[in-house]
Formats: C-alpha cells, structure tokens, sequence
C-alpha cells in the first residue's frame, strides 16, 4: 500500500476519518452521460478533493522523507539483512494474523498461521530465517479489513487518509480492529515503548523500499497518479478477498499421506 505507515493507534485513526467527513465532495456527473456515471460508480470517490489534498501531502512527505529513507536503507544494508528483517516482521504479526484467519473461518490457513509462527520462532531463529516456507507452510495476506469483508460489511467510498494511505471504513475499521488484537499493543513500560515504536518505524521503510522501483515508476509515467494509486488499490483489495473467500483448502496439507493410504497403488 503505497504511503503508508502501519501501527498508529485508534485515535488517530478516528481523527483522520472525522476530518474526511467534514471535507469536500466531488461533484456528480450529469445523469444524462452514462459513461461519465458509470466511471464515478467504479472509482467510488465521493470525496476526490479532500482525498486529493491527503494524497499531496502524503506524496510531498513520501518524496522528502520515507522514500529516501528507504533508499538509503537500500543502498546500506544488503538483501540478505533486509530480508531477515522483513521475516522477523512478519513473524511478529503472526498473532493478529492467526486471529484474522480463525474469524474468517479459515481453519488451513490458520494452521499455516501457527505453524509459521512456531518453526520461524524457534528454528528460524525469531523468524529470521522462513524455514516454514522452504517446508510447504507458506506466507499469506490477512488482516481485518479482509475479516469484515467475508462476513459482508461492505466497503464503502475509497479513502485516501493522511499517513496511512489508501483506503476505505471498512479498511480503516479493521486497521483498529488489529490495532486492538496486537498483543504488544498492552505492553508499557520505556524498553516496550521503544521496541513498539522502533518495530512501526522499520516497518514501515521495510515496506516502502520494496515498492520503491514499482512507486517510481507509477510517478513517472502515470498521467494522473493518484487515480492510478486508487485503482490499483482497488483492484487488488479485491483480488485478495477473492482469494482467501475461494481458499477452502483441506486441514490436511497436500504432500500429507493420510495412514493405511498406499500410493505405490496408484
């Protein structure tokens, strides 16, 4: 998600949507153009000019700060250190993940959740190194908003919300909500402080450095930036919650061989 900065809390998130619903609205085609209609239903963007004014801060505040952040972070630690630190990332959101994936009642993908959690946590070293990968337990999207969207909260106008980027209410609501099921979010105290602040912060230039070439490039041929962020966004929040609402998988991985089963049989 281009711009964003993941780990604020409730309140600020609840700020930001109170200023979007006190901001301007775009202005309806005219009913008589069906195609102009038809190309405000898609892009669902009854709020273009406040978004827009969000969108231009976010990309001055990206272009003088996270994005050369990130290429510095780029240029001084190589690939194999960045990729240990994505990993140890990711495993530490392991919990919230494994809680998303029971609610949407994705018990194989939940099992994949624990099973990740429990190989990088030990014999990946803190998730360092992502063993359950190279053993068939591999990586997948999850997170609230996708929790409430399988259970038919719909989705509601495209957002563009300061610091966090592109989005929707229903996007926005599950941010909290795994804000909420965050077990380091109740942990205190200055050491737990810091680690939580320093985890949101490598976060998020982990994740702005590798869409670095694929940002730049958007900026520099898109005619129109910001409508290509939103329909990119879009189409691939989509495309995620299509995936985990047809992944029906048997708890039983698929190289498992159930006993009494013989395969020389076959």
């Amino acid at each position: 998600m281009p711009f964003a900065l993941p780990g604020l809390r409730w309140s600020l998130a609840a700020t930001l949507l109170m200023a979007i619903g006190l901001g301007g609205c775009a202005t309806p085609p005219d009913p008589s153009d069906p195609d102009a209609v038809a190309e405000f239903r898609q892009n669902n963007d009854p709020i273009e000019p406040t978004n827009r004014v969000f969108f231009a801060i976010n990309n001055g505040l990206d272009t003088v700060l996270l994005a050369p952040v990130a290429r510095g972070y780029r240029t001084i630690v190589p690939q194999p250190i960045r990729n240990g630190i994505h990993n140890v990332l990711a495993n530490l959101s392991s919990p919230v993940l494994f809680i998303d994936d029971v609610l949407q009642t994705k018990p194989r993908r939940a099992g994949d959740t624990l099973a990740r959690f429990v190989i990088n946590s030990t014999l990946g070293l803190g998730g360092i190194f992502d063993l359950a990968d190279k053993w068939g337990w591999h990586a997948h999207d999850s997170d609230a908003g996708i929790t409430l969207a399988l259970w038919g909260v719909p989705d509601g106008p495209f957002l563009f919300l300061p610091v966090l980027g592109p989005s929707n209410p229903r996007d926005a609501a599950g941010f909290g909500a795994d804000i909420a099921l965050d077990p380091f979010t109740y942990t205190s105290g200055g050491a737990w402080q810091i680690f939580g602040w320093t985890r949101y912060g490598v976060s998020a230039v982990d994740a702005r450095e590798r869409h670095l070439d694929d940002i730049a490039q958007i900026k520099r041929s898109a005619l129109d930036p910001y409508a290509t962020f939103r329909s990119l966004f879009q189409q691939h929040r989509a495309q995620v919650i299509d995936s985990v609402r047809d992944d029906n998988r048997a708890t039983i991985p698929a190289w498992f061989t159930p006993p009494g089963t013989d395969q020389d049989s076959k």
